[in-house]
């Protein structure tokens, strides 16, 4: 019988230190033996924002802990392992240094296979270690630092459909909870407030609605928002701009899934219809709700992460690992940290003023 791998998974991008062991099972899905995340929440609240001088600290304090616990969990010791893989970008390099290092350390002591793992495969590939899916697949990755609409033609295999042409959604989230007055990290808050208020209250610009394909842009509606709430009267009327904010969130993303779709299906025939949605922000239930109703429309399957599969964590890092070295991407342990990475290297890079869409 065919040994199943078993890999540790090492993450630090940004604020979480992660660190997760994954055994592969044999119907090609994953068991997460472990998977331990320290956030730095408390570090970072009094600057409103992750400052990677404190982020990149807390990771060298706490990595060495992380990774015996997570061994300690899976009940494995590191002789058991088939392999490391740790994120290698994009993200904060002074923090991508922390766990990229401790990963080849490990590597190279017990003379075991390394694989840098791109943080935004680790998203793209983290429906197939509880789902059986098969390629390709359209994605949306929607975070705090990345959305874009991406063709998942195989492990290693991008195409780029769409992307943010400025703010990242969980930006345009964390910003305007900012601006709301919610303490960091407010992004996740605002769907709280939106519950509370009446999202037809304040009618928001909705950027590139009906143009540029399926690229988005949320710098124009943020901008609205820091308008509207100077005119605010009281605690409500920030309940009813949260929710507004959220609803036309919402219809940007209906609008421009669609399109996704359609490129997406082009001259493509008898083909599984799997739209994966990944990423801190693929939490949100009303946007799950919303993008599970459009699926439904035009008969893709939905398929969401489980909500600690969403976050950064190491387990979608070590699975990752095990899906390249399956198809032998090793990397040697002179591999650098990236704070750039795109997984479509031929897509053009879309950001800043003055694009044409």
């Amino acid at each position: 019988m065919k040994e199943k791998l078993t890999f540790l998974g090492i993450e630090t991008s940004c604020d979480e230190t992660a660190a997760s062991v994954v055994r592969e099972k044999s119907d090609g899905t994953g068991e997460i033996l472990s998977n331990i995340v320290s956030s730095q929440i408390k570090e970072h609240k009094e600057f409103g924002g992750v400052v990677p001088e404190l982020a990149a600290r807390a990771h060298v304090e706490k990595i060495e802990f992380i990774i015996k616990k997570a061994l300690e969990e899976s009940n494995l010791h590191l002789n058991n392992i088939n392999g490391i893989s740790a994120t290698a970008g994009p993200g904060l390099i002074v923090c991508l240094t922390v766990g990229l290092n401790a990963g080849k350390a490990i590597a190279g002591s017990l003379g075991k296979p390394f694989v840098a793992v791109n943080h935004l495969e680790g998203h793209a590939l983290s429906p197939k270690i509880n789902s059986n899916i098969k390629f390709p697949y359209l994605l949306l990755l929607i975070s705090g630092g990345h959305t874009q609409f991406l063709e998942v033609i195989g492990v290693n295999n991008y195409k780029r459909l769409g992307t943010t042409i400025d703010d990242a959604l969980g930006e345009a989230f964390d910003k305007t909870a900012k601006i709301l007055g919610i303490e960091f990290p407010g992004g996740p808050k605002i769907e709280e407030w939106a519950k509370k208020g009446d999202e037809n209250y304040f009618k928001l610009p909705k950027p590139i609605f009906k143009k540029g394909g399926c690229n988005l842009s949320f710098a124009g509606l943020k901008t609205a928002v820091l308008r509207t709430s100077k005119e605010l009267k009281n605690q409500k009327e920030k309940y009813h701009l949260a929710a507004s904010f959220q609803k036309t969130i919402n219809e940007i993303l209906y609008e421009k899934t669609k399109v996704a779709m359609e490129e997406f299906l082009k001259n493509k025939k008898n083909i599984q219809k799997t739209f994966v949605i990944a990423g801190g922000v693929a939490s949100n239930l009303r946007i799950r709700e919303n993008l599970a109703k459009l699926a439904k429309e035009k008969n893709f399957t939905s398929v969401f992460p489980p909500k600690n599969l969403c976050s950064d964590n190491a387990a979608m890092i070590a699975w990752a690992g095990i899906e390249r070295y399956k198809i032998n991407l090793v990397n040697n342990l002179d591999f650098p940290s990236k704070a750039r990475w795109p997984l479509d290297a031929s897509a053009p890079f879309l950001k800043g003023p003055g694009l044409k869409l």
